[in-house]
């Protein structure tokens, strides 16, 4: 999480799906499933930074965003996140 606070103009992405985004997500995240991620309209000039619950799916998305021409990079999951959610 310190790398992404730190690298200017980063965005946060949560690769669960929508309704687990509305459940609970890191403040500042953007919503892009995993089942649409080859969809993403995220400028591909903006490093990414992208998490799930437990990682295993931010890593099948930044394989796919990777092979998309993004920088990304997956820091895990929300379940080792100790901040508060937002709704």
């Amino acid at each position: 999480m310190e790398e992404y606070r730190s690298t200017p103009g980063a965005v946060l992405v949560d690769a669960r799906e929508a309704d687990e985004f509305a459940s609970g997500h890191i403040p500042g995240a953007i919503n892009a499933p995993l089942s649409t991620i080859n969809q993403t309209k995220i400028p591909k000039d903006k490093p990414l930074f992208l998490y799930c619950l437990r990682g295993t799916r931010s890593k099948q998305a930044a394989g796919i965003l990777k092979r998309m021409g993004y920088t990304v990079k997956s820091i895990g999951g929300i379940s080792g996140y100790k901040g508060q959610l937002e709704k």
